[in-house]
């Protein structure tokens, strides 16, 4: 039974438009009543760290805005005049049909009405996205799945030797997806791999999309997002998948990832073997530089973590922040819903690998409010927490002035660009954004002398 939650961390799926909207010239048309494209966009652009319009986003988003009229009569013909006037008025390279909770209650076809047009030749796609589909983790694979059956469609693949496509983190909903597929894309393409990473500014928008089916094999970094879409893959061009079940941050986990990538594919051992040592070396030169740091100010670093993620950021920065920077987990939160109780158990078996200090502080909660009132709970009164979450955490870190860092889903008082804290790159990141804290929220003694 569905049941109200405080502090919601994600949306319906309809808010798969910002999936559209992530490819390069690409936008989306809303099937739905007034104000559904407005506020999916303010939940997941400006909640993701301010992150804007872009190119169609925002107010711009075409919708049909349906009323009363519409759900008495249907609203197919409004949507047709709409897509149609579309074409006439918006410069895209491919649009994608979204329906809402009306439409989709009413029993509107948009599918169908996206085939009449791509019968006529025109680049246009229909997903089903009413708001009582799923979240918006669902409705990404729902647009996803729905461009590669519609618009790439049954072509015979011409398989390209290194090429790959990435599956990874759902846009928007990660607010650091940008930077995240930025890095991801530099350290395949430096160990001589093709990439199609099909959404953000390196992406080559559709010709990647039309490109798909001629991947050498697909890559899905995420304990579950993107399964559905790798299987459908296999199924459909019979491209196999390689599956790295969360995000790898920092030096260790981003180096297993190339080499069981290595294993995988029969890449060429000895390239990825140098590139891996010399990322490792320069990594690791970084993190040396930090040894007087950490001796001078030991005592005011803090050692508590707590974290608030949905699962695929959640396990990999607590595999960072433990086994390579020494935090003791405290509370891990994860606060995606696997729709699958087997899903949740493989989610468990991988934090299992990494330890079972984490393991046994994992907590599954979508609600807010609790994970608020068990962090009160597990900090107490203790200063010495860093809370990697959201800015709804941002009330517990104040209470007893403990440090937070943006990690999730909402970020309202931020901008983010290209930040990310995945790879090597992000590792590095990540570890300044730590240590630079204790100066930023007070942390330091303000009597120590400065010489």
């Amino acid at each position: 039974m569905s049941k109200l939650i405080e502090q919601p961390r994600f949306s319906c799926a309809l808010a798969a438009q910002t999936t559209v909207l992530a490819i390069p010239r690409a936008l989306p048309i809303v099937h739905a009543g007034p104000g559904c494209a407005s506020k999916t966009f303010l939940t997941l652009s400006q909640c993701a760290g301010n992150q804007g319009e872009g190119f169609g986003g925002g107010g711009q988003i075409s919708s049909t805005n349906t009323g009363t009229k519409e759900v008495v009569f249907g609203g197919e013909n409004k949507l047709r005049t709409l897509t149609e006037n579309a074409f006439k008025v918006l410069d895209a390279d491919l649009f994608v049909l979204l329906s809402g909770c009306t439409s989709g209650i009413i029993g509107d076809d948009i599918v169908s009405i996206a085939n009449e047009f791509r019968e006529e030749g025109r680049p246009v796609v229909g997903a089903e996205t009413s708001g009582f589909t799923g979240n918006n983790y669902q409705g990404h694979e729902l647009v996803v799945n729905s461009i590669i059956e519609q618009f790439v469609g049954n072509v015979t693949p011409k398989v390209q030797k290194g090429l790959v496509n990435v599956f990874s983190v759902v846009p928007n909903q990660d607010p650091f997806w940008r930077g995240d597929l930025e890095e991801i894309k530099r350290i395949l393409t430096s160990i001589g791999l093709k990439v199609n990473i099909l959404f953000g500014y390196e992406s080559a928008g559709i010709f990647e999309w039309q490109n798909i089916p001629n991947a050498e094999f697909n890559i899905l970094l995420s304990p579950w997002i993107g399964l559905k879409t790798v299987e459908l893959l296999k199924k459909k061009y019979g491209t196999p998948f390689f599956h790295f079940p969360y995000l790898p941050v920092g030096g260790k986990a981003t180096s297993l990832f190339l080499k069981k990538l290595t294993a995988f594919a029969n890449l060429d051992l000895e390239k990825v073997t140098a590139v891996i040592k010399k990322e490792e070396e320069k990594f690791y030169s970084y993190i040396v530089g930090l040894a007087d740091f950490m001796s001078d100010f030991r005592s005011n670093i803090p050692n508590d973590l707590y974290l608030v993620a949905d699962s695929e950021y959640a396990i990999g920065v607590s595999d960072y922040l433990v086994n390579e920077l020494g935090l003791q987990p405290k509370g891990i939160f994860i606060t995606d819903v696997p729709p699958t109780d087997t899903i949740k158990e493989k989610i468990l078996e991988t934090i299992e690998t990494l330890g079972k200090e984490i393991r046994e502080v994992v907590y599954f909660e979508s609600d807010g409010g609790k994970i608020q009132q068990k962090l009160f709970e597990l900090i107490g009164t203790s200063k010495r927490a860093v809370i990697f979450g959201s800015t709804w955490e941002k009330i517990v870190a104040q209470k007893n002035n403990n440090m937070l860092i943006h990690l999730s889903m909402p970020i309202v008082d931020d901008v983010i660009l290209n930040k990310t804290f995945t790879g090597y790159t992000g590792g590095l990141k990540l570890t300044e954004e730590i240590y630079s804290g204790i100066f930023k929220h007070g942390t330091i003694d303000k009597n120590v002398q400065v010489l």
